[in-house]
């Protein structure tokens, strides 16, 4: 997304200046309200100022300075002192100095929730809006631990995602460069040999001579067309249609999209259980959550839940629209929504989910790796077969 960087006027009137990754400047400025800042000026960061700036954070940081922060503050420690405490401890350099920012401005008058706002690429919007529903109901300490609870799950959800995509990726990478070396260094042995017999190539040992001397003289193109490839890929999934379009097929792939699902399923029944447990309200609640679903699909289908809310209406029957949640979450939902414990109903779909997605990804795991390995063979495999038939053929002649 886009960064801009924005000036507005905050509740007590005092000028502040920050930087944003938005679509638009209107979401800078809806941002900027809900936050209780009013807009003065916005304009889009020049591309080096996004990239210039520190590394962000890992999460498993983030989690350790949000469960310190709760202790302290538990334990009765001033806002400003725990602030700079953390601020001293810290050893990753991005916090350090955001955190430093942060015991600035509430120095200066800001709420705390203010202050940790002026840093999104550090503090999300659900991090945002749960330490301010903390501070309005005076229970901050207690909406941290929720908050680095909330930040583990999600981030151990994540990366049993990314080790189910690891795995193939190596493989496949393994399997590129075992290709590339049998096409540039090996194949142009047999092709010589073959030469200086001049004798009929059979069709198999003509197509793998072909795909070498491709390789070998025009390795330049095919890098070319790969990286244009990446690129136009890249440009029509940043687009609204495109990303749509290609997170719908991700969705209805066999296997992942299963893993997909229900990771999605996860992520969003935890987010808004959490923000809503926390005192967010619930429109607040849903439009964060589409921010963090991860994919398309599900977005639109929170967001039309939103606007369902609005319109006085039940969150469930959009999702069930969508087709993209399972009944059971469907009908878990409606119940939760019918009791009034709908925070609850969906901390223990994001349970249940996160056994599935274990599950699913051993599932892929080991559908993988047999794959994986059949293809690896018959592509080395026949690539080696190929190159023998001609000297086969010639021990016939002799014989």
């Amino acid at each position: 997304m886009p960064l801009y960087e924005y000036t507005a006027r905050n509740t007590t009137g005092q000028i502040q200046k920050g930087q944003l990754e938005a679509q638009s400047p209107e979401e800078v400025n809806a941002h900027l309200r809900k936050n209780r800042m009013m807009l003065v000026s916005v304009r889009q960061a020049p591309k080096a100022m996004k990239f210039g700036g520190p590394a962000k954070p890992k999460t498993r940081d983030i989690v350790i300075f949000t469960r310190q922060f709760a202790t302290m503050i538990n334990a009765g420690l001033p806002l400003v002192q725990s602030l700079t405490i953390l601020a001293q401890q810290t050893e990753n350099k991005a916090l350090k100095d955001v955190t430093k920012a942060v015991v600035y401005d509430v120095e200066s008058g800001n709420t705390l929730a203010d202050a940790f706002a002026k840093h999104p690429r550090v503090f999300s919007d659900l991090f945002v809006n749960m330490v301010a529903a903390g501070e309005a109901g005076g229970i901050l300490d207690t909406i941290l631990l929720r908050l680095a609870t909330f930040l583990e799950k999600s981030d151990a959800l994540i990366r049993k995602v990314k080790s189910a995509m690891i795995y193939p990726g190596v493989i496949m990478t393994v399997a590129g460069a075992a290709v590339a070396i049998l096409l540039i260094f090996v194949i142009p042995t047999f092709q010589s040999m073959f030469a200086s017999v001049n004798m009929q190539l059979p069709l198999p040992t003509r197509i793998v001579i072909g795909l070498s001397q491709l390789l070998i003289h025009y390795w330049w193109a095919i890098l070319a067309a790969i990286g244009l490839g990446l690129f136009a890929l890249k440009r029509y999934y940043s687009s609204s249609t495109g990303r749509k379009n290609i997170d719908t097929l991700l969705l209805k792939a066999p296997v992942l999209g299963d893993l997909l699902r229900k990771s999605a399923v996860s992520r969003f029944t935890r987010t808004l259980g959490t923000l809503i447990s926390s005192g967010v309200s619930i429109l607040d609640g849903l439009e964060i959550t589409a921010k963090t679903a991860g994919n398309r699909v599900i977005h639109d289908a929170v967001m039309e839940s939103r606007q369902s809310i609005a319109g006085g209406e039940t969150i469930a029957a959009p999702l069930e629209k969508s087709q993209v949640f399972p009944p059971m979450v469907i009908s878990m939902i409606a119940v939760g929504e019918q009791t009034g414990g709908l925070d609850e109903m969906l901390s223990k779909i994001a349970d249940f989910y996160d056994e599935e997605v274990d599950v699913a990804v051993g599932a892929l795991l080991s559908l993988m790796e047999p794959v994986m390995i059949v293809v690896l063979g018959v592509i080395v495999g026949g690539m080696v077969v190929a190159m023998y038939l001609p000297i086969f053929d010639m021990m016939n002649a002799i014989q």
